[in-house]
């Protein structure tokens, strides 16, 4: 009996065809040209490390989402990553620890998960991303999203806009500005990201019920943040917020929801979120976080991650293509200068080859391009 699951790939796996691929690389590069330019120097983690080197980075966020095997060498339990933000944190804290500060790297790659999620079964994507190590400031906040903007902008995102989180917030007021016992810190923090004010009052957490309402467009939702924080124990970080959101400018839409918490388990004062019009959910993250060393060195880090896959969904095909057909016989000189130029060139192989079945859109006759 033929085995009909020989060519299956699977389930959240498939191949990336023409001209997905080509978009794919196309979005790669022109995110990465932007990270070069504002002075990220590029890494390239493996794909596979030992699984408890990458769990003890991930706070616990994505440890049960990996795939994981024994490696027939060592015998010990091997993953593969599901974030290259924290393989980026090992390699700060090893191989680049005596490199200056601050170090700013970028990365590109994909990722895997062990299960999609419902709205995304995918369970492989490509995560671009950088980090600037061994600084908190806002500016570095700042230049994080202005460059995470910049490089999406660069790969075909429109209409952007980036929405702002204080990830410790509720630590930051339970200490005492709104105290809290130590024991209900988590599930007022878990209430106040769900949105839910009948949990929030039921785990002792009325005096943060103003929070639900402090969200929207960033200005206004600033000033009512702002008018709750009667003691300013939050002052620094909303006027950290407010120089971030000068320093984007007009360049993308803001709003702030100060209590959302879902993708920043492990960030600290700061996050963000962005999005960009015709593309379902968001494009990536970032914020500010700590790097740990095993030896406890701890320094502190800002950073972004893009998940472009939706956008190259989206842009594969939008754009034509000019693909010009060499027959035989044509002069090789020509076409080098043709492609030199920006012309994607097909040569024939024999007589048979047909340019518009090639999917040619021009044929060089002597020293020019022609359309068919």
């Amino acid at each position: 009996m033929q085995d009909m699951t020989h060519d299956l790939l699977p389930e959240g796996l498939s191949d990336r065809l023409p001209p997905l691929a080509a978009e794919a690389m196309r979005v790669t590069r022109a995110m990465n040209d932007v990270l070069a330019g504002h002075g990220y120097d590029p890494v390239q983690p493996p794909m596979v490390e030992f699984e408890r080197s990458l769990a003890s980075r991930m706070a616990g966020t994505e440890r049960r989402r990996m795939v994981r095997f024994v490696d027939p060498a060592s015998l010990r339990t091997l993953a593969l990553r599901t974030d290259m933000t924290v393989q980026v944190g090992r390699i700060a804290a090893t191989g680049l620890k005596d490199a200056p500060r601050p170090l700013r790297l970028s990365y590109a790659g994909q990722v895997l998960l062990l299960k999609g999620d419902g709205l995304e079964p995918e369970r492989e994507r490509l995560q671009v991303g950088a980090e600037i190590v061994g600084n908190d400031t806002v500016a570095a906040a700042s230049e994080s999203v202005v460059v995470a903007i910049e490089a999406l902008k660069a790969a075909g995102a429109t209409d952007i806009s980036v929405d702002f989180t204080l990830p410790d917030l509720v630590d930051t007021l339970a200490a005492e500005a709104l105290p809290l016992p130590t024991a209900a810190i988590p599930t007022v923090r878990r209430e106040l990201d769900a949105k839910d004010a009948g949990s929030l009052v039921a785990a002792g957490g009325a005096a943060y019920l103003p929070l639900l309402y402090a969200t929207g467009p960033f200005d206004s939702a600033i000033a009512k943040l702002a008018a709750i924080d009667a003691s300013e124990a939050l002052a620094t970080r909303l006027e950290g917020l407010k120089q971030i959101a000068a320093r984007i400018g007009d360049s993308a839409r803001l709003t702030l929801d100060p209590t959302e918490r879902h993708g920043f388990e492990y960030q600290s004062w700061f996050g963000f979120t962005i999005y960009a019009a015709g593309v379902r959910g968001a494009l990536g993250r970032g914020g500010t976080y700590r790097i740990t060393s095993e030896g406890g060195h701890d320094e502190a880090a800002t950073g972004f991650s893009l998940y472009p896959d939706p956008l190259i969904a989206r842009s594969a095909g939008s754009a034509s293509k000019d693909r010009l057909f060499l027959p035989l016989g044509h002069d090789a000189a020509v076409a080098a200068r043709l492609r030199m130029i920006g012309w994607h060139t097909v040569a024939a192989l024999d007589e048979s080859d047909d340019a518009a079945k090639l999917g040619c859109t021009h044929v060089l006759h002597g020293a020019e391009p022609h359309k068919l």
